[in-house]
């Protein structure tokens, strides 16, 4: 494991048992278009899942996942100092995001950039009906081939495609050929990997296990997850330039000693909590064989040890963005 800043630890700190519901109180198309089935859905385990393209996408799109969604995108806030992006990008005129969920992070951009026209796509008819005149939510699955018009984005934004990307080279191609010369890609991932710097994960971890499972899942289905730095090298193989990467660790509860980091735990772990059900019982059961019962075990097991603040565990948040070469001209 590569060599990092360690996050000093909070040697005093208690979590009640009953954290689940206390924490959430502490965290105050040019290519498709809406058809009846796309307005369908498919309920499977309590859970509301999406029928266009189903089973693409192996996870929940109801309600309390949209919520979590909305508290991940204040995580990423919090990261990102408040920022919504980190490449330079200055007066785009029309921003993609790509798997946009909640809608919420093309909300907020539409706000920000009042005189650009942001287009944002998912499988799920799931966003909000009221929102800015220059925003646009599609129906659309950004592993098909493009028909948005070569060269006429600024920028290209995408957050947590993790587990839904069956050929990263082909989407950086696409996003390549659509974005102006000068254009930026940008992504903001999730390692869902569970780390520490200090050995006090235990052998027997049921995170450490959730996550050896999650990724194995994923590559089953087709969408093996990249490790944090391969998100670079893939980026510039398909032409982009300048490529930044920056990895974050984000702990998994209120561990840390900083206060700042202490916060960010916070949220984290409620997320955690909030989405665990979510990030599981699909493919486990759809792909690993495994029943829905062992499944809410597995979770129980989680849910108690991502809890346990004498396990100083955290996951690398990876951010990377590059840009396309001024004299590029769009491939055919």
């Amino acid at each position: 494991m590569c060599q990092r800043d360690e996050i000093e630890v909070d040697q005093i700190i208690e979590v009640e048992d009953d954290a689940d519901s206390t924490l959430g109180s502490q965290i105050a198309s040019e290519t498709s278009s809406l058809n009846s089935l796309v307005l369908k859905f498919e309920f499977e385990n309590g859970r509301r899942y999406h029928s266009y393209e189903s089973g693409h996408y192996a996870f929940p799109n109801d309600e309390d996942e949209l919520d979590r969604m909305d508290l991940e995108h204040h995580i990423y806030l919090l990261l990102l100092d408040g920022e919504l992006h980190l490449a330079p990008v200055k007066n785009p005129q029309r921003i993609l995001d790509l798997g946009t969920g909640s809608g919420i992070w093309a909300i907020d951009a539409a706000d920000k950039y009042p005189s650009a026209a942001i287009i944002g796509t998912d499988l799920s008819p799931v966003q909000p009906s009221f929102v800015p005149p220059n925003l646009e939510f599609q129906i659309d699955n950004f592993e098909h081939e493009w028909t948005f018009r070569r060269e006429s984005f600024d920028l290209i934004h995408s957050r947590l495609l993790l587990a839904s990307v069956s050929n990263y080279p082909k989407l950086f191609d696409q996003a390549f050929r659509s974005l102006k010369p000068g254009g930026y890609l940008e992504m903001h991932e999730v390692d869902p990997g569970f780390e520490c710097d200090d050995d006090s994960i235990p052998e027997d971890s049921s995170a450490l296990q959730w996550s050896t499972l999650f990724f194995e899942g994923c590559k089953k289905i087709g969408h093996s997850i990249p490790s944090p730095e391969e998100y670079k090298k893939l980026m510039e193989d398909s032409g982009f330039i300048d490529v930044k990467l920056k990895i974050q660790k984000r702990p998994t509860n209120v561990w840390p000693k900083d206060k700042a980091m202490k916060r960010l735990g916070l949220y984290t772990l409620t997320n955690h909590l909030n989405g665990l059900h979510a990030f599981t019982i699909g493919l486990f059961t759809r792909v690993l064989g495994w029943t829905s019962a062992e499944v809410e075990v597995l979770i129980a097991k989680c849910r108690k040890e991502w809890k346990d603040s004498s396990i100083h565990a955290y996951q690398r948040v990876v951010f990377v963005y590059g840009r396309k070469p001024e004299n590029a001209a769009a491939a055919s």
